[in-house]
């Protein structure tokens, strides 16, 4: 079983939620390209990181989701939740130069939930949406809209589960 990143909801709106994250240490590789492609070319070096191919030798369980956030026009950071993890120091050194294991501290996040397909027009339209419902609930967005992908590529249409998240504080 695939473990989850692990989060507590500490208010939920009809819309969306605002979740509380703990500290994490994540693994995360720049990919170039579309927003849908980037992706899975992301999840491909980070499970080889996951599977061994790191400096230790080492296989680490998977987490989901994928996250993914834009870095640049055409540049994407894609990231996976390293299971257990509290100290980047401790976690395995990737092997491949473009992967990095960094730190990311607790936070809250408001976090809109939606099924369909991975298309970009679909994640930018839900990232929006939350965005637009902050102020009404006294929220400040903190930071770009990141994104959230569950399951595998494979999972399309109505199976297929992903979040628009925005880290928030209070306004």
């Amino acid at each position: 079983m695939t473990a989850q990143q692990p989060y507590t909801v500490v208010r939920a709106f009809p819309s969306f939620d605002v979740r509380r994250y703990p500290d994490r240490v994540v693994v995360q590789v720049p990919v170039e390209g579309d927003f849908v492609r980037a992706a899975g070319r992301g999840v491909r070096q980070l499970l080889d990181y996951l599977g061994g191919r790191n400096r230790s030798g080492t296989s680490l369980p998977v987490t989901t989701p994928v996250l993914q956030e834009l870095a640049g026009e055409s540049r994407h950071l894609v990231s996976l939740v390293l299971q257990g993890h509290q100290d980047p120091d401790l976690a395995p050194g990737p092997l491949d130069e473009h992967l990095r294991v960094r730190f990311v501290p607790a936070h809250e996040a408001a976090v809109l939930r939606f099924g369909g397909g991975w298309s970009t027009g679909r994640f930018t339209d839900r990232g929006r949406a939350l965005l637009g419902w902050l102020p009404a609930a006294d929220l400040l967005p903190d930071g770009p809209v990141y994104f959230a992908r569950f399951g595998p590529t494979s999972r399309t249409g109505y199976l297929a589960t992903n979040e628009a998240l925005v880290r928030v504080i209070s306004a």
